[in-house]
């Protein structure tokens, strides 16, 4: 078997260096086209850093999570601990004397960033009722969701040196919260909620981008003094999305101004194209000792690439299978990889699936295999001859 590499389409658009050279003021950020799963920016994206208040986006994924699956009752009411009470910063100014019902306490923490809310959510699933345990539980759920650079030592974001996250991390729990829990998601667009009156100075949404008619509806800020400002946002125009992360940004200010400077150029500099439908088939491989010589590979889902504007240079692919493909192949059966490269872009590898049943040959089949083979040695044996 060896690695098989044809040509298998080449789209040309017209490629302009310029429609990529995108230079962010933050320190780390990350932006991705959801509907392709193309990276349009990274930058230290890899890298773990203090995710101060963004990484409530765990704890709500697991108070979700353990909605939809019945732990928690969306209209429960939680107790509040002094351990939930003690924390400062943005909170709901919750006291031990409080019920409040899960949904506050998710609104609580997507509008008001409230620290307190975290922990009552936190010591409400935590499997040993601590606010330490949670953070455990969320370090592992992370992992899980394929967050590898992800460490949680508290539910809310608290300053800690091994509280960390990367960029990347966050945009992927975006991501899942987003296609997870599509019931949930419109409550990250909510730009006002009060809590029975008590905090009319924290009743507002710090996303500088909702109300800004960009499609901007998520997801949320973040900001310690070590951290500086960050935010991870999405927004979607016609049947686009975009989910970017920033963080280190030195002002309100400069997060609301390079947000919305991220948003525009993501959607004007790019555009999505259709380019095959699921089950086209992209290239025919050869196969051994089978009763057809060929197989058709196929992709199993539409093709869409994101193209950038104003080109130049063109679109390349080739089909990369190992081959050839031992008979009896089944339909559906992964094959081989569709890698698609664009200047500029990372390089995007797309799953080839065998288009049809092919049995195992017999007698004649077999022949015609062996004596191509045979031919081919022969051929490649005369080409290597000294001349």
């Amino acid at each position: 078997m060896l690695k098989q590499i044809v040509s298998a389409f080449a789209v040309f658009f017209l490629i302009s260096q310029a429609a990529f050279a995108y230079e962010t003021r933050a320190t780390a950020a990350y932006v991705l086209d959801q509907g392709t799963g193309t990276v349009l920016l990274s930058k230290n994206a890899e890298q773990p850093l203090p995710p101060a208040s963004m990484s409530k986006l765990m704890t709500l994924y697991m108070a979700f999570e353990a909605v939809s699956d019945g732990r928690l009752k969306i209209d429960e009411r939680l107790p509040v601990s002094e351990h939930a009470m003690s924390y400062g910063g943005s909170t709901m100014f919750l006291d031990t004397t409080d019920r409040p019902t899960v949904k506050d306490l998710i609104r609580g923490i997507i509008v008001m960033s409230g620290n307190d809310a975290c922990v009552v959510i936190a010591e409400a699933l935590s499997i040993d009722g601590t606010e330490a345990g949670f953070s455990r539980m969320m370090t592992a759920r992370a992992l899980e969701l394929g967050m590898t650079d992800s460490v949680f030592t508290n539910s809310n974001g608290w300053p800690d040196p091994d509280h960390r996250m990367s960029m990347k991390d966050l945009a992927l729990l975006a991501d899942h919260l987003i296609k997870d829990y599509p019931t949930y998601y419109p409550l990250f667009a909510e730009r006002e909620f009060q809590f029975d009156g008590r905090a009319p100075q924290n009743t507002q949404n710090r996303n500088p981008l909702l109300g800004l008619d960009i499609g901007a509806d998520g997801l949320k800020t973040g900001h310690t003094r070590e951290a500086g400002y960050g935010l991870v946002g999405s927004a979607k125009q016609g049947d686009r999305r975009i989910i970017f992360v920033i963080t280190g940004l030195e002002t309100t200010a400069e997060r609301a101004a390079e947000s919305r400077r991220i948003v525009n150029w993501a959607f004007r500099q790019f555009s999505e194209k259709q380019v095959a439908p699921s089950g086209t088939v992209i290239t025919e491989a050869e196969v051994w000792n089978g009763a057809a010589p060929t197989v058709g590979l196929a992709i199993d889902e539409d093709l869409k690439l994101l193209i950038p504007l104003l080109a130049r240079d063109s679109i390349t692919s080739e089909v990369v299978y190992t081959g050839p493909i031992e008979a009896p192949i089944t339909a559906g059966t992964p094959a081989g990889e569709l890698v698609i490269r664009a200047e500029g872009l990372p390089e995007r590898r797309i799953s080839l699936v065998a288009a049809t049943d092919i049995e195992k040959g017999g007698f004649l089949p077999r022949m015609r295999t062996v004596t191509q083979v045979l031919m081919r040695n022969l051929a490649e044996k005369q080409a290597d001859a000294p001349s």
